[in-house]
C-alpha cells in the first residue's frame, strides 16, 4: 500500500523560512474529502490532455472512470503515466495536491464494487453504478473503464505563511 511512510522532504527553495514538511496523512486526506481533481494525461502525439473529474481516494490511490471512447480512455491504452491534481483555487491559502503516478485498470469485480459504492456515498445516487464485465455500467447502459493511480511522487503546496513545497516518495 503506498501510503506507508514515503520519504518526505521539504524543498526550501520553494518554502518559508521556518516551514516544515507536511505529512503525507494530510495530503492522503485532502486527496480523500476533494470533489474535484484535473486529470492530465499525454496524447499520442506527445501533446498534454487536462480534464476534470470526480474521483474516490481508496486503498492508497485515487480512482477514476472514463468512457472507453472518451480522449482520456484513448490516451491511457497509449501511455498510462499521468497527473492528478487537486486543492484550493487561491493564491495565499489552503493546500494543493499533486500525485505523478501510473493509471491502471481496476477489472476484479470485488474491488469495482467497493469502489461502485464508495462513488454512490461520496457523489450521491446520480453516481451510482452497476458492476460487470470488468467496468462499472450506468443505468443507461453506458459502460465506464475503472483506473486507478497509486502515487510514486507527490507534492503539496502549502499557501499563505508559512508556505512551503513537501515531496513525498513511494517505493
Amino acid at each position: 500500500m503506498p501510503e506507508k511512510d514515503p520519504v518526505t522532504e521539504l524543498d526550501a527553495r520553494y518554502s518559508s523560512e521556518g516551514a516544515a514538511p507536511r505529512p503525507w496523512q494530510e495530503a492522503a486526506t485532502l486527496l480523500g474529502e476533494a470533489e474535484l481533481y484535473w486529470l492530465s494525461t499525454v496524447r499520442p502525439d506527445g501533446r498534454p490532455h487536462v480534464t476534470p473529474l470526480i474521483g474516490v481516494w481508496s486503498d492508497g490511490a485515487l480512482h477514476f472512470c472514463t468512457g472507453p471512447a472518451e480522449r482520456k480512455a484513448r490516451n491511457l491504452l497509449a501511455n498510462p503515466a499521468v497527473a492528478l491534481t487537486t486543492g484550493a483555487n487561491t493564491l495565499d491559502k489552503g493546500y494543493d495536491v499533486v500525485v505523478e503516478g501510473r493509471a491502471d485498470p481496476v477489472t476484479d469485480e470485488a474491488g469495482l464494487t467497493r469502489l461502485a459504492a464508495a462513488w454512490e456515498a461520496k457523489y450521491g445516487a446520480d453516481w451510482r453504478f452497476d458492476v460487470r464485465d470488468g467496468a462499472f455500467f450506468t443505468e443507461a447502459g453506458g459502460r465506464a473503464l475503472v483506473f486507478a493511480v497509486a502515487p510514486r511522487t507527490a507534492f503539496g503546496f502549502a499557501k499563505g505563511e508559512p508556505f512551503g513545497q513537501t515531496r513525498w516518495r513511494f517505493t
